[in-house]
């Protein structure tokens, strides 16, 4: 597994890059747009892979998401990677105005008309069919040609991963995910898709790929706090209702309906003490430095296979208590878990 985190902004982000972190992602939100913070991660790094991780796939149109892709490879060649993900129901419709009515349809069908435009030749009219998407373009500036570009999506339950695994280059995990989780759901679901998979997929006949975000707060001068950080992160995670599948499956249904309880009136407090310990334990990386190698090593295999991010908590996270542990993290890199694959992209 290759060692990565959230974009930490240009000047820890470069002393990151020369600490040995492998990959840098970026997501989009209302104060900040995924390609943007792209172009900056291309601009600030030499080595690293970088990418959404992810862009709301339904804001753009696919020749958008491929328009900044195309121009930013030609910055940073054999680097880049996108992340799409569907976004909430409501978040589509209330904050981009667009459909998003059958999402798992909808984006199966972005990726191959993003794919479509990435892998455009030069001379060759641009054609997609489908039923989300159709366009017939005449491009005769000679400026295309085929792109391989890896195309991920994030997947959380089982319909999701079963499409990544079919039409996508892999899948994005989820800061909630366990061993169990990867294990027993996403990754047998990523597998049926792949038995049909779209044969014009990036890396071809190669297993899909396995990124996935690691929940991570570390502080040595004050571990209780990045443990309570840690908890109130798995707690807001868990108020999506989405997410009962996974949560039926742990056998959490009475801390979640506390937690929830407790985020209706406010109570913030509440909600990470409904965390279990357990539930801390299987999900998130914290505590002192040893506190988060031994949790590291106790759960090598079930962290994603190829690319993991470990991120701060953000739930009620100042921006400078982020930084400090994303700096704080970079302590995790030299362990073997992460060093097996290092150079092997």
């Amino acid at each position: 597994m290759l060692f990565g985190m959230p974009w930490p902004g240009r000047d820890v982000g470069r002393k990151a890059e020369q600490a040995g972190v492998d990959a840098f992602c970026v997501g989009d939100f209302v104060d900040h747009d995924a390609y943007i913070t792209l172009a900056e991660m291309v601009a600030n790094t030499e080595h690293a892979q970088v990418g959404p991780a992810i862009a709301y796939a339904f804001a753009r149109t696919p020749y958008a998401h491929a328009t900044a892709l195309r121009q930013l490879h030609a910055q940073a060649p054999g680097r880049l990677f996108l992340g799409l993900g569907t976004a909430a129901f409501r978040i589509n419709r209330d904050w981009f105005g667009v459909a998003a009515d059958r999402p798992v349809d909808r984006i199966a069908e972005t990726v191959d008309a993003v794919r479509a435009w990435l892998h455009a030749e030069n001379g060759e009219p641009v054609r997609y069919t489908g039923e989300f998407y159709s366009f017939d373009a005449d491009v005769r500036a000679p400026v295309l040609g085929r792109l391989d570009i890896p195309l991920l999506l994030a997947a959380f339950n089982t319909r999701m991963a079963t499409t990544a695994g079919r039409v996508a280059d892999g899948v994005i995990g989820h800061g909630l995910f366990t061993d169990s989780w990867w294990n027993d759901v996403v990754r047998p679901s990523v597998d049926r898709g792949a038995t049909n998979r779209n044969p014009t997929a990036s890396g071809g006949s190669n297993r899909p790929l396995e990124h996935g975000w690691v929940i991570t707060a570390i502080d040595d001068a004050a571990p209780e706090r990045a443990i309570a950080d840690a908890r109130r992160m798995i707690a807001f995670y868990l108020t999506v209702k989405t997410y009962d599948p996974y949560v039926a499956h742990h056998g959490w249904e009475d801390p979640v309906a506390r937690l929830r309880t407790a985020f209706r009136s406010g109570d913030t407090d509440g909600m990470a003490a409904a965390v279990t310990d357990e539930m801390l334990a299987e999900i998130a990386v914290c505590g002192t430095l040893a506190d988060a190698r031994d949790t590291l090593h106790r759960r090598a295999g079930s962290l994603p296979r190829d690319v993991g991010f470990f991120a701060p908590p953000s739930f009620l996270v100042s921006r400078k208590r982020r930084a400090a542990y994303a700096r704080s993290s970079l302590d995790l890199i030299e362990l073997p878990a992460n060093n097996k694959q290092r150079g092997g992209r």
